[in-house]
């Protein structure tokens, strides 16, 4: 499954590998159920970590996959590290009070 697409909508997607999740492209409302519904196809990483660094574009949808995946891996008893959240999403959880979801 390594470097595989699996949660993919027709703008962007997540790859699994070894070291994690990793997101490329661009999440907002138009691709995030997609997404979201893709991820639940695919075992939540075994190192916890879903990288974000590829995330050429977000809005609020982005925000919701996000806490919905947090959601999964809590009821999994698994924690999930978020890294390379892109600046304007950071921004976006701030203005909600989301931003302690996140860290």
């Amino acid at each position: 499954m390594t470097g595989e697409p699996a949660a993919t909508s027709a703008i962007g997607a997540f790859t699994a590998s070894e070291s994690g999740w990793a997101f490329a492209g661009t999440l907002t409302l138009e691709g995030a159920a997609a997404v979201l519904d893709a991820s639940r196809t695919m075992p939540l990483p075994a190192s916890g970590i879903v990288d974000l660094r590829g995330m050429l574009q977000a809005d609020s949808a982005a925000l919701a996959v996000i806490m919905a995946l947090r959601r999964r891996a809590a009821a999994e008893g698994r924690t999930l590290s978020i890294t390379g959240l892109p600046a304007s999403l950071r921004s976006l959880a701030v203005v909600y009070g989301v931003e302690d979801l996140l860290a």
